[in-house]
């Protein structure tokens, strides 16, 4: 798969990310009481604000990437497809949101996973990410991490 820079997302590139995120996340179900957030999310409308990002060809990885505040860069989602996992593509892509943040001049990156999640919650921390908020919204258990740039 090489280690192809992210690029923006387009609208052709829509059903692919789909599939990564339908894939990605298909493991998790049977532990949550609904289909985790990412699976809901219009991509169209995230393509168009440019806040889409992807690797490979066909996509193989993808992050979402929201200014949250004056200070905060979220990482709205963060999907590699199962058959990429284990490449360190998820760590490219929080290193890619990492150089985001810094080019916007933005002091931290946010996130949040649902505590169902618990190997993200692991992969996050080892990537320097610490606990800050534990709360329920939409009906989902989520747990909120930042780490300082």
């Amino acid at each position: 798969m090489g280690h192809e820079h992210p690029r923006p997302a387009t609208l052709a590139d829509l059903s692919e990310i789909e599939e990564v995120v339908t894939a990605s996340y298909e493991k998790y179900l049977p532990r949550m009481d609904k289909p985790p957030a990412p699976l809901e999310r219009d991509y169209a409308e995230a393509i168009e604000k440019r806040q889409v990002w992807i690797v490979g060809s066909p996509v193989q990885g993808l992050v979402v990437l929201i200014n949250q505040s004056e200070a905060a860069l979220l990482i709205e989602n963060i999907a590699v497809h199962p058959s990429a996992q284990g490449s360190g593509l998820g760590r490219r892509l929080v290193e890619f949101a990492e150089v985001q943040a810094t080019a916007r001049d933005l002091s931290r990156l946010a996130l949040y996973t649902n505590e169902a999640m618990i190997e993200n919650i692991s992969l996050y921390e080892h990537l320097g990410f610490a606990k800050v908020d534990r709360r329920t919204e939409d009906g989902f258990r989520r747990i909120y991490m930042e780490k300082s740039l």
